[in-house]
C-alpha cells in the first residue's frame, strides 16, 4: 500500500531503520530471530595452517579441574603475579561461526578456512583483545567445561600450557552438592562432578603439563605457586599469596570465599573419612592416589 511505503521512506529518511515483513514458515519469522549455528564438527578441527599469522596469543594457560576443585582461588593466586592475566571464566569455545549464506562459505574455503578455523580465529581473538587490555603478558583461562574439549583447545593453541588441577573426589561431590543442595542430592551430585573428573583424567593421558592438588596449594601455597611458576618459566612472585583487597571478591565463590576475602590462603575442610567415600567416585579416589589401589588391582 502506498501509505506502507511513506512511513516506510520516513523512517529510513529519520532513523535509517526500514521495516519488513518476515515470511511465515521462515526460522526467523517462528522463533522471532535466527537460530544460532552449531559449533564446527570435529572432522573440521585442525591445527592453525600459519600458526605466526593465524594466532595472536603466545602460550595460553589452561587450568583442566573439575567444578569446585580450588580452580577461583588458584585463579586469583595467578592473576596477582604481575604476568599472568587470569578473567572469571570465559566459556570462549562455546563461541560458534556460522555461514550465512553458500558463497560466504566458498569465499572463506577460498582462502582456506572452514568453520573451525574461524572459529578459532574468533576464540583467538577474543582472549587476546582480554589480555591487551589486561598490560600482562600471559592468559590463563579456568573454564571446568574446558575439560571436555581439551582436544580441541590443544589443537587451536599448539603452543598451548595445562595445569591439572585435582582435589579429593568425595569433597569435590560434598561441595558440588552443597552449592545448589535443592538442585541436586548429594547422589547427584556424585555423579555430575564425576563427568568432570573423568574428562580432567582423559585431559592428563594425553596432554603434557603440571598437576597441583588443591590440598596442597592450601597447605603450602608459597611451594605450589613456586612449582607452578617454574613450570610457566615465570619468576615466583610473594604477591601471589596475598591476592586480593575484599572489594574485589566475586559473588558464589562457595568454599574459597572467606579465602579470597581474606587475602591469604587458608587450609581446605579435612579428607573424608575413606570409609565415607561413595562407591561410585572410589575408583577415581584410587587412580589420583586418594585412596590405595585394590590388593591385585592395577597401579
Amino acid at each position: 500500500m502506498n501509505w506502507q511505503r511513506t512511513v516506510n521512506d520516513a523512517l529510513v529518511r529519520f532513523t535509517g531503520v526500514r521495516l519488513q515483513r518476515v515470511r511465515a514458515g521462515t526460522a526467523a519469522g517462528a522463533a522471532g530471530t535466527a537460530a544460532a549455528p552449531a559449533a564446527a564438527g570435529d572432522d573440521l578441527v585442525r591445527p592453525p595452517a600459519d600458526p605466526e599469522t593465524d594466532r595472536l596469543l603466545r602460550a595460553p594457560v589452561f587450568i583442566l579441574s573439575p567444578v569446585r576443585s580450588g580452580s577461583t582461588l588458584l585463579r586469583a593466586m595467578l592473576n596477582a603475579h604481575s604476568a599472568l592475566h587470569a578473567p572469571h571464566e570465559l566459556h570462549v569455545r562455546r563461541l560458534t561461526v556460522g555461514f550465512g549464506t553458500g558463497l560466504s562459505k566458498k569465499a572463506m574455503a577460498a582462502l582456506g578456512h572452514n568453520q573451525a578455523d574461524l572459529e578459532h580465529l574468533l576464540w583467538d581473538r577474543v582472549l587476546h583483545r582480554e589480555l591487551v587490555r589486561s598490560g600482562k603478558s600471559f592468559i590463563v583461562d579456568k573454564t571446568p567445561a574446558n575439560a571436555f574439549a581439551f582436544q580441541r583447545i590443544a589443537t587451536c593453541w599448539p603452543d598451548a600450557r595445562f595445569v591439572f588441577l585435582l582435589r579429593h573426589p568425595a569433597s569435590i561431590a560434598a561441595s558440588w552438592h552443597e552449592a545448589a543442595p535443592d538442585r541436586r542430592t548429594p547422589e547427584e551430585a556424585a555423579l555430575d562432578a564425576l563427568r568432570y573428573m573423568k574428562a580432567v583424567q582423559r585431559a592428563r593421558k594425553a596432554l603434557t603439563g603440571l598437576t597441583v592438588r588443591y590440598e596442597d596449594l592450601t597447605a603450602d601455597p608459597e611451594g605450589e605457586t613456586r612449582r607452578i611458576c617454574d613450570f610457566l618459566a615465570l619468576p615466583w612472585e610473594a604477591g601471589m599469596l596475598s591476592y586480593g583487597p575484599p572489594e574485589v571478591v566475586e559473588k558464589g565463590l562457595g568454599d574459597w570465599k572467606d579465602k579470597i576475602r581474606s587475602g591469604a590462603v587458608q587450609r581446605g575442610r579435612d579428607l573424608p573419612n575413606p570409609e565415607t567415600v561413595p562407591e561410585v567416585l572410589r575408583p577415581i579416589c584410587r587412580k589420583w592416589g586418594y585412596l590405595p589401589e585394590e590388593e591385585g588391582g592395577n597401579p
